[in-house]
C-alpha cells in the first residue's frame, strides 16, 4: 500500500468510526437531534401500544411527590376504575431539572448532578446517587394495593417501570445541560460539552427512551397517540 492510499484508507476509517459512534449514541451526536438519529420506529412500538387509557405526565421541576401521583394514577386506574394493567399506557415526560430521574448513578457521582439540580437529601447535603430508581419491594401483581410495603405503594422509578410506565429522556434538554455541567466546572476539565452529552446519553437508566425535544413530543403524544395531559404543580 503506498502513502496516499494508506491516507485515503485512514481518513476513511476515521470517518466511520465518527459515524459508528454517533450511531452509538441515542439521538445522535448534535445539539439539535435529526430524525434520521431518532428511532422513531422504536418509539412508536413503545407509546403506541394498544392501551385504552394513555397518560403523559409532564415534569420539569424536580419534585419526587409526581412519582407518587404516577403511582396513584395506576391505583386508580386498576384498583378503583378496573382497568387491566395492559389496558393503561402511562409516560412520564421528563426535562429540564427532571431529567435527573432517568440518569444512572455513575452520573450522578461523576458530574455531581444532586449539586448540580440542587437535589439534597434528608441531611441536606446533595445527593450523590440516584435513590429514586431502585425499587423498594418485590415485584408481586398479588401483593395487596393497601401494604405501604408493597409494590403498589412502591413509588420508584424501576417499579413504576416494571408497572408499564414508560419513561422519556429528553435529547435537547440533555445536550443544553451539558453545556451547563461544563461552563459551571462540574465536568472533568478536559471534557467537552459533547463529551458530557454523549456520556448522559448512553448513561440512562434502563428503558429509558431517548426523544428529540420534549415539549414537541408532548404535543405529539397528544395529537397522534391521544395521550391525556397531566402537569403538576406543588
Amino acid at each position: 500500500m503506498n502513502r496516499t492510499t494508506f491516507i485515503v484508507s485512514s481518513a476513511s476509517l476515521a470517518a466511520s468510526a465518527g459515524v459508528a459512534a454517533g450511531a452509538a449514541v441515542p439521538g445522535g451526536t448534535a445539539l439539535v437531534e435529526r430524525r434520521a438519529s431518532f428511532d422513531e420506529a422504536a418509539f412508536a412500538g413503545i407509546v403506541g401500544r394498544p392501551a385504552r387509557i394513555r397518560q403523559l405526565v409532564e415534569s420539569v421541576a424536580f419534585n419526587p411527590t409526581t412519582l407518587n401521583n404516577v403511582k396513584n394514577s395506576l391505583n386508580g386506574l386498576e384498583f378503583g376504575y378496573g382497568y387491566a394493567p395492559s389496558d393503561v399506557a402511562v409516560a412520564m415526560a421528563n426535562h429540564g431539572a427532571a431529567t435527573a430521574y432517568g440518569l444512572t448513578d455513575a452520573m450522578w457521582a461523576k458530574y455531581r448532578l444532586g449539586e448540580f439540580y440542587k437535589i439534597k437529601g434528608n441531611n441536606g447535603a446533595p445527593l450523590t446517587t440516584n435513590v429514586f430508581y431502585p425499587a423498594k419491594s418485590a415485584y408481586d401483581p398479588n401483593a395487596n394495593p393497601d401494604d405501604q410495603r408493597g409494590m403498589y405503594q412502591d413509588t420508584s422509578v424501576s417499579m413504576l417501570q416494571r408497572r408499564g410506565v414508560i419513561v422519556l429522556a429528553c435529547h435537547t434538554a440533555i445536550e443544553e445541560q451539558s453545556r451547563k455541567l461544563v461552563e459551571q466546572g462540574f465536568a472533568p476539565t478536559e471534557a467537552t460539552a459533547q463529551d458530557v452529552a454523549d456520556d448522559l446519553l448512553t448513561h440512562l437508566i434502563p428503558g429509558a427512551i431517548v426523544v428529540p425535544s420534549m415539549v414537541a413530543t408532548v404535543a405529539v403524544l397528544q395529537a397522534v397517540y391521544h395521550y391525556t395531559y397531566l402537569t403538576l404543580t406543588f
